[in-house]
């Protein structure tokens, strides 16, 4: 069982501070996330895919679980600034992201801005932010995780991550491509794909908050088509140089796995209630927290 503390509101701001640094380096949240990048980009792709669909969900985890239910009274003294730096990250690691040459790099960068647009959308704290918070950890989860495995099949390839180094892999991997492209829709967050649905409610529940900061928390949805359509057209598209030209469709296990994703991206876009039905009670059950501590989690 875990009770709101009943706190002063002094004492709660400082208690959602501490948790607040915490939790932000682990998710990460601008400017803590400054480790996010090299550990991505230098880790074996298993590593890359356990922290990236997994790990940095903690984080998250622990700002809807613990860290506002604690110190309820403090939320709105501190909740401009929590959400103010969530929406800086998505705009400048998504700038980030634009500009760089590494694939894995970019998709490191692309991240960041994700996790930035749950983390504000979680930190409003409402019953819409929290279901599109928690239905987006787990499409963000496939999502990324699948384009790490692309990246890695790339680079087993290739011997390269570099986006200028590609080109015309559409041409000799047609079955590659097509689950890359599904793959990196749900990404974007195209509708029907898993993405769309928890960006909508995200967006909508710091329109709700703030709808200035909605505004650059809805850039997410245009840098993230940017940098996402720019990857795929520079490494499918194009004319063939000579690294990929003999460049060999996905075998048995890379199907299966990119299919698995591929398969999940659509489901969840296409149908995504069973998961609502999961966390419905607890959500509900978390905003009653704030309305009243006294009641147990």
């Amino acid at each position: 069982m875990m009770y709101a503390a009943n706190l002063t509101q002094k004492a709660a701001v400082y208690v959602l501070i501490g948790f607040f640094l915490a939790f932000a380096i682990k998710m990460p949240v601008f400017p803590f996330h400054t480790w996010q990048p090299d550990t991505y980009t230098a880790s074996p792709v298993a590593g890359t895919m356990l922290l990236s669909g997994i790990m940095l969900k903690m984080g998250i985890y622990g700002v809807i679980r613990w860290m506002i239910p604690m110190a309820p009274e403090g939320l709105s003294s501190v909740q401009n600034w929590f959400i103010a730096l969530a929406v800086i990250g998505i705009v400048y690691a998504s700038i980030i992201a634009i500009m760089q040459s590494d694939f894995k790099r970019m998709i490191a960068y692309s991240s960041i801005g994700h996790v930035g647009l749950i983390a504000a959308g979680v930190m409003a704290y409402s019953a819409t932010g929290l279901q599109g918070g928690l239905i987006q950890m787990l499409n963000h989860g496939i999502s990324v995780i699948g384009l790490f495995f692309i990246v890695d099949i790339l680079e087993q390839r290739l011997g390269t991550r570099k986006l200028e180094d590609m080109g015309g892999i559409a041409k000799v991997a047609p079955k590659f491509a097509i689950l890359f492209m599904i793959v990196m829709l749900g990404a974007i967050g195209v509708p029907l794909t898993n993405g769309f649905v928890g960006e909508f409610l995200l967006i909508k529940s710091v329109f709700d908050y703030n709808w200035a900061m909605s505004i650059f928390a809805g850039l997410t949805i245009i840098f993230g088509a940017v940098y996402m359509l720019r990857s795929y057209q520079l490494t499918m598209f194009g004319p063939q140089v000579t690294l990929t030209q003999k460049f060999t469709d996905v075998n048995n296990t890379e199907m299966l796995v990119l299919g698995i994703v591929a398969a999940l991206v659509i489901v969840l876009g296409i149908y995504p209630q069973p998961v609502f039905d999961l966390t419905n009670a607890s959500v509900d059950k978390l905003i009653q927290v704030i309305n009243s501590p006294q009641v147990s989690l």
